[in-house]
């Protein structure tokens, strides 16, 4: 079917949050990465310094500098948007291009270093994550049962955003009405219904990739899926957002944190070595594009999979274009593009939202003008008219 998508949202003060992040939420991202990285050298700081307050300032949007591994790809990218400054454009564009920028400015490229990874570290050094994993992997019971909790586990898990304290601070606790859209039944017989390739299209390393782990390991383990493809960032993006090293990391921690969290890692490892579990990083995640602009060397990959699960929030603006459709407009004529069956979860951090019942949009409206962005509500939605 074809549908009319509305135009993406902007920077400027036609989307209040849209603004806020850019002029204000995003500067205090450069100030805590400088604060938690005192030993980048002066020239690291000094571009970080000159990045935030291009930002501040409304200053008009650079291009990449050379060298940069990238720039071929990045240049249609940016040309579209020449001469726009960082308050008045795309969202989508200034936000992913803003930490490619800052990938410049802390010369990831030549040094490896990842300039959130002392954040990452602070919640791997909690206790909150660990306990939540032992919960999650001692789920029993039978298979419908026992998969749709590790589905809800990788939903809620989303909630864990480092670059979102808001999120974060709703924790585990979940209320009846939190759930917007619930189509884990569907999901659930689809997986036991028959095998495959499933996709994860990870979002944030820490808790939630934990759980992601954790739903690819029941999968796997109990012979849902013959294969799992974890889609991954190329490079620092979004402060907590996965990459290779993030997944590598965290299944080495598990042997510390007690024996169903390492017997868990050993799991991973033997899927790791055995081919079961492929990791997947693309630079398409760290692009600008939307989900219907995937390259071929993606479309092949999903195309005839059993299922693509699409996590979180940025994800998700990249799946409906980052733009604000009516909420009750459906899921499968919004992403009627994609290759293969789809599940959507996000927690909601920002205002796209499709797929929900008629009226809830209003009645929400009424008791919390802030349910679209402060991470509090969830939505698990699937597309499988393929």
């Amino acid at each position: 079917m074809m549908i009319r998508r509305p135009a993406p949202i902007r920077t400027d003060a036609s989307n209040a949050f849209a603004h806020r992040t850019i002029r204000e939420r995003v500067p205090a991202i450069i100030r805590e990465t400088q604060s938690l990285n005192p030993d980048f050298p002066q020239p690291v700081q000094s571009a970080l310094d000159q990045l935030r307050d291009a930002l501040v300032s409304d200053a008009p949007i650079a291009m990449l500098d050379l060298p940069a591994p990238d720039y071929d790809d990045w240049l249609p990218l940016w040309t579209p948007y020449r001469g726009e400054s960082w308050q008045n454009t795309a969202w989508f564009f200034a936000e992913v291009y803003f930490y490619r920028l800052l990938t410049q400015a802390v010369r990831w490229w030549e040094t490896g270093r990842d300039p959130f990874l002392p954040k990452k570290n602070e919640e791997y050094a909690g206790v909150q994550l660990w306990e939540l994993l032992e919960t999650a992997l001692a789920v029993d019971g039978q298979p419908e049962d026992k998969l749709a909790a590790m589905l809800e586990f990788a939903l809620w898990g989303n909630r864990v955003d480092l670059s979102y304290a808001l999120a974060a601070s709703h924790g585990n606790h979940i209320a009846d009405d939190d759930l917007l859209a619930d189509e884990h039944e569907r999901v659930v017989e689809r997986l036991l219904s028959r095998r495959g390739t499933v996709h994860v299209i990870a979002d944030n390393a820490g808790t939630e990739l934990a759980m992601d782990l954790a739903l690819l390991d029941t999968l796997l383990t109990d012979q849902i899926a013959h294969r799992a493809v974890l889609h991954l960032k190329l490079h620092p993006t979004f402060v907590s957002d996965a990459m290779v090293p993030d997944v590598l990391k965290f299944i080495d921690m598990t042997r510390d944190h007690g024996p169903a969290a390492s017997a868990f890692g050993d799991r991973l490892r033997a899927y790791l070595e055995e081919g079961r579990l492929r990791l997947a990083p693309d630079a398409y995640w760290n692009s600008t594009r939307f989900l219907w602009d995937l390259p071929p060397r993606l479309v092949r990959l999903f195309t005839n999979s059993q299922l693509a699960i699409i996590k979180g929030d940025a994800n998700y603006r990249r799946m409906v274009g980052d733009a604000i459709w009516p909420p009750e407009t459906s899921l499968q004529d919004v992403a009627d593009f994609f290759p293969c069956p789809l599940l959507a979860m996000r927690t909601l951090k920002s205002d796209p939202v499709v797929g929900l019942p008629a009226g809830l949009a209003d009645k929400l409206d009424t008791v919390d003008d802030q349910w679209r962005v402060n991470g509090r509500r969830g939505v698990l939605q699937t597309n499988f008219e393929r």
